[in-house]
């Protein structure tokens, strides 16, 4: 597990290697990750984008950005939490991921909440330091 807070907003997150869908022998590795958002602050906020960094264990870089997670533009109130599964292919058995939440309060005030970062490791290989 892996958690983060900034301005009262924790993000933490449970990567899973999902064995039965990767395919080791063609370099595709899968995991799901869990997030949990949990708003422990005094102010109603929302969840506008989202930004994500994925680099596998070879250097390479993807970029993921866009409106909201999993379709959804979640606002929570003070004490409320959001929970969503997504997940992540690698061609090599291990990687990391990390980035941000770009969120507004009722202000208007835009800030961005950092998500950990986290490995993605297969089980049955080696680990990787990142």
């Amino acid at each position: 597990m892996y958690e983060s807070t900034t301005r009262n907003i924790r993000v933490i997150v449970k990567p899973q290697y999902l064995e039965e869908q990767s395919k080791p022998d063609e370099n595709y590795f899968v995991w799901a990750y869990r997030v949990i958002i949990e708003n422990n602050g005094d102010e109603t906020v929302k969840l506008n984008r989202r930004y994500w960094e994925i680099t596998d264990s070879a250097g390479r870089v993807q970029e993921v950005r866009g409106a909201g997670v999993v379709g959804e533009q979640p606002r929570l109130k003070p004490g409320e939490s959001f929970e969503y599964t997504s997940g992540a292919p690698l061609a090599t058995a291990s990687g990391f991921m990390s980035g941000c939440y770009y969120m507004q309060n009722a202000d208007g005030e835009e800030f961005d909440v950092q998500i950990p970062g986290f490995a993605l490791d297969q089980p049955h290989s080696n680990k990787a330091l990142h």
